[in-house]
């Protein structure tokens, strides 16, 4: 989403002696675990476990970790001692090795005599599994709301593992005219540094912002993460070169606020270290679940992507009387452009391989994790679906600045062109590139994506319209605004159904998860929606129930609402 932003020049001004992160550091008078615990990038025989340890001053301390088969920690299984020091903002993170697959451990931190909470970490499995539950999740924007959504993820009788797909943390300031800021003033989530991030110590403030949220830290305790960025851990709608949301002469490189972004992220997430050698924006990798799937982790943002094309720049040309009209041929040729990239050549020969080793070594479900849309989504015609009248009068009561923009965004609709540039109809070649590697394997593909803020199931087919390829859940925001939230009277959900044969359900306002079960026969996806996000009282329900089949041979059948 394009927004308007800020003072450009205060954001280059916070130090970390002035982040308020950094000032509750130096008056502590002893070591804290304020951040919570996590665990993350689980093996058969290996778990990532994270803390932070916070009033150090500029100290460098020992600290120790253990990891026991049980809570009262009796049985402690594997420990030793670490150091938290100022080079990686005082995080902890420990690869722990030597352990039995489909084991539950209980991990904890000890520092100075103090104590960490207690976390809880799954291995994977091994050899037959009989079912795997994944609960997936997306777009956190702090001020938007509470973490209700994380609590309801806590609260889970069963999880394997939690997936969160991008826009873990955002980039954006705390003005009142700031992404979230209208719902934040009101209830007191206010973004902190107040500024947007680009500095090393800005992300690292913004980390600990969000991971000082108790909603968080109990998810987060609750079960291993396997974690990928999106655009907003750096800023949004980045591609390779920048973003949209980054101005060079204001803000600097981009090539150095990006490589301090993926530091921070590095520092603050429970994801596994890269190789020596390796860059720190490799973060494709898989995971096995035994003989029942394979969840494979890409990558779309920052390693390959071309810049995204726009409206205004690439499809409205002038015309004979000076006025701006659009051009669809010249703007599909654009579009359609082969040489355009998502993943890259080499990111997509190693999903074709990964997905030829699935499939050979007898493992159902080969399941993307995916950071945008994959399905073909053409705008909602909203004044066809509503009625001219119906129409003006709902855009007439929308706040004046977003009336004109869902004006101009409405014309666009009637053009067959898609709804959003950032997401896999941007690079419908790299798309089919994908469809042919699913293809080529033989493979069951669950498609599982985040960033649009929106429920979606979508059935995927390949460019002929012929060819069922794979199945698409797409997960909401944990409470980041919808397109919904701007426009409740409008039919959103119908609009989008009508007139996308690939979407068979849409839910543009909910906030919740997406709980994916997969067994050898289905994979089921029940969208979990949380009543509120504006207040901590609130209720989780199973908005919609979705099963889809493997098909004999590869591919899967349609979807199926239950």
């Amino acid at each position: 989403m394009t927004l308007d932003r800020r003072q450009a020049l205060a954001l280059m001004t916070a130090a970390a002696a002035g982040t308020p992160a950094a000032v509750a550091a130096k008056s502590n008078s002893k070591p804290a675990f304020a951040h919570g615990v996590a665990s993350g990038d689980p093996l058969a025989d290996r778990l990532v476990i994270w803390s932070r340890v916070s009033g150090l001053g500029t100290k460098s301390v020992p600290v120790q970790w253990q990891v026991a088969t049980d809570a009262d920690f009796t049985q402690v299984v594997a420990k030793g001692q670490t150091v938290a020091d100022l080079a990686r903002d005082y995080t902890v993170k420990i690869d722990v090795g030597g352990l039995k697959p489909i084991t539950d451990y209980h991990y904890r931190f000890i520092c100075q005599g103090v104590t960490s909470p207690v976390g809880r970490g799954r291995t994977l499995p091994t050899g037959s599994v009989k079912d795997v539950v994944l609960a997936v999740a997306s777009c956190s924007l702090y001020p938007a709301g509470f973490f209700n959504a994380y609590q309801a993820i806590a609260k889970l009788e069963r999880v394997d593992a939690v997936l969160h797909l991008g826009d873990y943390i955002y980039e954006y300031g705390a003005a009142p005219d700031d992404y979230g800021m209208s719902i934040g003033a009101k209830i007191g989530r206010v973004t902190e540094p107040a500024h947007e991030i680009v500095s090393l110590s800005d992300y690292r403030a913004r980390h600990a912002l969000y991971k000082s949220d108790p909603d968080l830290q109990a998810a987060h305790a609750r079960a291993p993460w396997i974690v990928v960025w999106d655009d907003h851990e750096t800023a949004n709608d980045s591609w390779t070169d920048g973003a949209e949301n980054h101005q060079p002469v204001t803000e600097g490189d981009w090539a150095a606020r990006k490589a301090v972004a993926l530091r921070v992220y590095n520092e603050w997430m429970p994801i596994r270290d890269p190789a020596p050698g390796q860059s720190l924006s490799a973060i494709n990798r898989s995971f096995s679940f035994g003989d029942v799937a394979t969840l494979i982790m890409t990558e779309t943002r920052l390693t390959a992507r071309d810049k995204q094309l726009t409206y205004e720049a690439d499809l409205l040309v002038k015309g004979p009387d000076g006025k701006l009209v659009p051009d669809e041929a010249g703007f599909n040729a654009k579009l359609n452009s082969p040489s355009r990239q998502l993943m890259g050549p080499a990111q997509e020969a190693w999903l074709g391989q990964e997905l030829d080793r699935s499939v050979k070594a007898g493992q159902t479900w080969q399941v993307l994790g995916n950071q945008v849309v994959m399905a073909r989504v053409k705008g909602p015609q909203l004044p066809k679906v509503m009625g001219p009248e119906a129409w003006a009068a709902m855009l007439a009561k929308l706040p004046e600045n977003y009336r004109g923009r869902f004006a101009k965004a409405a014309e666009l609709t009637a053009l067959e062109i898609p709804g959003n540039l950032d997401s896999w109809d941007g690079y419908p070649a790299a798309r089919e590139r994908v469809y042919d590697l699913f293809k080529a394997a033989k493979a069951h593909p669950i498609v599982l994506s985040g960033d649009s803020h929106a429920f979606w199931v979508n059935d995927l087919f390949d460019a002929t319209g012929k060819n069922r390829v794979a199945a698409e859940f797409g997960t909401t925001g944990i409470t980041s605004p919808g397109y919904g939230d701007a426009m409740p009277d409008a039919p959103l959900n119908e609009a989008y159904v009508s007139r996308n044969p690939e979407v068979l359900f849409t839910d543009q306002s909910a906030k919740g998860f997406v709980l994916l079960t997969l067994t050898k026969d289905s994979a089921r996806g029940d969208l979990m929606a949380v009543s509120t996000v504006v207040r901590k009282q609130f209720e989780t329900k199973t908005l919609s129930t979705w099963v889809v089949a493997p098909e004999q041979g590869g591919g899967v059948g349609p979807l199926k609402r239950i």
